[in-house]
């Protein structure tokens, strides 16, 4: 890891803890990168509902605050990923049950599948899953119609 990756994950450390503390929850949040991407998980507390939102909306808010504090700061690393109590890690772990059953569905019958829309981060377990399988996949539609399709012709 570098020195500047170094410097925005201690930065936006520091800058999630200082803005939960305005909530009164005094709490480590666990720091690490992955490519450029910081990743800041929030451990499970009494706050986890409020904390995460309708849909995990206050969770993006806190996300993207941050985000836009590493770039105010003049940090070159400022994609930033976090996580509450695992919320995102388990939805994913759901999807991608899910996404089990449309990959053998279309499978079996060999016809494309149109999916409902959903936000990039679930498109991307989607896709992610669909070439483990050896299936095609793309994003199709624009703004919240973003939805997948899949199709059995071979990933490319």
């Amino acid at each position: 890891m570098n020195e500047q990756m170094d410097a925005a994950i201690r930065f936006g450390k520091k800058y999630l803890e200082d803005l939960l503390s305005f909530f009164g929850l005094n709490t480590d949040v666990h720091a690490t990168s992955d490519d450029e991407v910081i990743q800041l998980n929030v451990p499970s507390t009494h706050l986890n509902g409020f904390l995460i939102g309708q849909g995990g909306e206050n969770m993006r808010s806190l996300q993207y605050l941050t985000s836009t504090a590493l770039k105010n700061n003049g940090h070159e690393y400022s994609r930033v990923n976090v996580d509450i109590a695992d919320y995102k890690k388990q939805r994913a772990d759901r999807l991608r049950e899910k996404a089990e059953d449309w990959v053998k569905k279309v499978k079996d019958s060999k016809q494309p599948l149109e999916l409902e829309p959903m936000n990039a981060a679930d498109r991307r377990v989607v896709h992610q899953l669909a070439s483990e399988y050896g299936l095609a996949s793309e994003s199709a539609g624009f703004g919240r119609e973003r939805h997948i399709v899949l199709s059995a012709n071979e990933a490319k």
